[in-house]
C-alpha cells in the first residue's frame, strides 16, 4: 500500500493574475484519478465524526470508499440519498468547519484533513456527465407547498418528492436558486451548476413557479387552502446598513443590491445583458464574511484599479473562509484591518469621493464571543473611494411576514420555528433556513430543509389519518 499523503491532493485553479479579470470558476475540480488518490488517504473510521458534523449526515466514508473503488455511481448513489445540492456543497460549503475539522486524519499534526468537500464535489460533477436519471415516483401521499426556492427550499421540495409528495415551490424572483442565484458570484459557483441541479430537482417531479410573491400575487390562505402543508424559506434578504452620513451618494451599495445586478441580473456582462452596473476605480468593501469577499473579487474583476476590504475587527476574528481570503489576497484585494467607516464624502454633483474612517482597538468579548471593537479617539483617516458596498448582514425578508400576522416571530423579527421540528405556531406551516436562523450557511438551510421535509411528511400522514377517522365514526 502506498504511504498515506500528508496534504491534500491539490486541485488545479486559474492563475491569479489571469482570474481577477475574469468570472470563469476558479477552482477546475477533481480528475477521478485525483479523487481515487485523494479518497486513498481516508482511514474509514467506524465513528466517522465527519458524518455527525455534516449538517445533512452524508456518509461521508462510504462515498469516499466507492471513490476509492473507482464505483463512480456508487458513489453518487450514496450522497444522492443525503443531499439534492451536492455539486453546489461541494463549492460552497464551509467544510473546514464542518466534516474536514473533525477529521481525524487532520487531527495528527502531521496530515491535511481529508479534502471531502472537493470529492463530493467530483462526484456531483461526473454525475452531470450521465445519462441515468431517478426512477419516477408516484407523488400520491399529499400536496405540500415550499415559499422560497434556495437551498433549504429546494432541499425540502427534493426530499418531499422522493418520499411521493406533490410538491411546489413558489419563488418571487424570475430564477430559482436564492442566494445560490443572486449572492454568490459566478467565479465560485457558476449558474449552470446551479441550474443544473434544480433541473434535477424538478426531474423528481418537483412544481417551480417563478415570479409569485406570497404575500402579494397570492395570499398564504390561498396556500393554506390547497395544500396539506407549507414550508417557509423565504431567507432573509433584506440588506443592513451602517447608516452613517453621505449613505445616499451615488455609488455607495447594499451587498445585496451589488451581487444581485452582478450575478443574477449577469451585470458582469453588460451590455450584453442590459443591466448596469456599477464599475468604480477605487472600491471600498465593508465587512469581513463570504459576502464581503465576494463583493471585493466581484469589484475586482469588473475592473477596478484598488479595492479595499475595510474590517473593524482584525485578521484573526474574519469569519470568512481562510480559501476565499487566500484568493482574495492573490488577486490583489487589500485590507484595512481594525478600521469602522465613520462617514461618506461626496463632491457637489452627489458623487462619492472617500471614506472616512476611524482605527479601532478590541475590548471585552461580546455576545458572540469575540472581542468588541472600540473606537480610538483621534484616529480619523479617509480612504479615496468612488464606490462603496455595505456588507454586514442582512435582516428578514418582510414582505410575507408583514401581511402574515398570526405567524410568532422572535425577538429579532425572525419566524419562530421549533429546532427540532421546523414546526411554527400554526399547525401545518413549517420554516426554516435564514428566515428562522438569520443569514447562515447554504449546508445550514438545507439541513433544516431535510429536518423539515421528515417532519411534515409525519404531520401530513398523522392529519390524514384522522381524517379518515372522523369520516368513519
Amino acid at each position: 500500500m502506498p504511504k498515506r499523503s500528508y496534504i491534500q491532493t491539490p486541485m488545479a485553479e486559474q492563475e491569479p493574475t489571469i482570474r481577477k479579470n475574469n468570472f470563469e470558476e476558479v477552482a477546475m475540480g477533481y480528475t477521478v484519478e485525483q479523487g481515487k488518490l485523494e479518497a486513498s488517504r481516508c482511514l474509514q473510521c467506524k465513528d466517522a465524526p465527519c458524518i455527525k458534523h455534516c449538517p445533512v449526515m452524508i456518509d461521508i466514508p462510504g462515498f469516499i470508499q466507492a471513490i476509492k473503488d473507482d464505483d463512480m455511481p456508487k458513489a453518487y448513489q450514496i450522497i444522492n440519498r443525503y443531499s439534492n445540492l451536492p455539486a453546489i456543497c461541494g463549492r460552497v460549503c464551509p467544510q473546514e468547519k464542518q466534516c474536514e475539522m473533525v477529521c481525524k486524519l487532520g487531527k495528527s499534526k502531521k496530515f491535511e484533513p481529508v479534502a471531502i468537500g472537493k470529492l463530493e464535489r467530483l462526484v456531483a460533477d461526473w454525475s452531470f456527465e450521465q445519462s441515468s436519471k431517478d426512477k419516477d415516483v408516484k407523488l400520491d401521499k399529499g400536496k405540500v407547498a415550499v415559499v422560497g426556492g434556495g437551498p433549504s427550499g429546494l432541499t425540502v421540495a427534493g426530499d418531499l418528492a422522493k418520499m411521493g409528495y406533490e410538491t411546489t415551490i413558489f419563488e418571487a424572483l424570475h430564477k430559482a436558486g436564492g442566494v445560490l442565484s443572486y449572492g454568490i458570484p459566478e467565479f465560485r459557483l457558476p449558474k449552470e451548476i446551479v441550474d443544473k441541479e434544480i433541473q434535477q430537482i424538478k426531474d423528481l417531479g418537483v412544481n417551480i413557479q417563478t415570479n409569485v410573491v406570497v404575500g402579494k400575487t397570492i395570499d398564504m390562505q390561498e396556500v393554506m387552502d390547497e395544500f396539506d402543508a407549507c414550508y417557509i424559506a423565504i431567507g432573509a434578504g433584506t440588506p443592513k446598513f451602517l447608516g452613517i452620513s453621505g449613505s445616499g451618494l451615488k455609488g455607495v451599495y447594499a451587498s445585496s443590491e451589488f451581487l444581485t445586478r452582478v450575478n443574477l441580473m449577469h451585470g458582469y456582462d453588460f451590455p450584453n445583458y442590459d443591466t448596469p452596473v456599477e464599475k468604480g476605480r477605487n472600491v471600498v468593501v465593508i465587512g469581513g464574511g463570504n459576502v464581503a469577499m465576494d463583493s471585493a473579487r466581484s469589484a475586482k474583476r469588473l475592473g477596478a484599479e484598488k479595492v479595499t476590504v475595510v474590517y473593524r475587527r482584525s485578521k484573526d476574528e474574519l469569519p470568512a473562509r481562510k480559501e476565499e481570503f487566500y484568493h482574495s489576497v492573490e488577486e490583489g484585494i487589500e485590507y484595512s484591518w481594525l478600521t469602522n467607516p465613520v462617514e461618506y464624502l461626496g463632491d457637489e454633483n452627489g458623487n462619492l469621493i472617500g471614506v472616512k474612517c476611524i482605527k479601532m482597538e478590541l475590548g471585552t468579548p461580546d455576545d458572540s464571543g469575540r472581542r468588541r471593537p472600540v473606537p480610538i479617539p483621534g484616529s480619523e483617516f479617509i480612504i479615496k473611494a468612488d464606490e462603496a458596498v455595505e456588507a454586514i448582514g442582512q435582516g428578514a425578508n418582510r414582505v410575507l411576514l408583514d401581511v402574515f400576522p398570526e405567524l410568532d416571530l422572535n425577538h429579532w423579527g425572525y419566524i419562530d420555528a421549533d429546532e427540532e421540528t421546523c414546526a411554527t405556531s400554526i399547525a401545518g406551516i413549517f420554516a426554516g433556513g435564514d428566515i428562522v436562523t438569520g443569514a447562515a450557511t447554504v449546508i445550514l438551510a438545507m439541513g433544516a430543509g431535510k429536518l423539515a421535509a421528515k417532519e411534515i411528511s409525519n404531520y401530513v400522514t398523522q392529519e390524514k389519518a384522522k381524517n379518515r377517522e372522523g369520516s368513519l365514526q
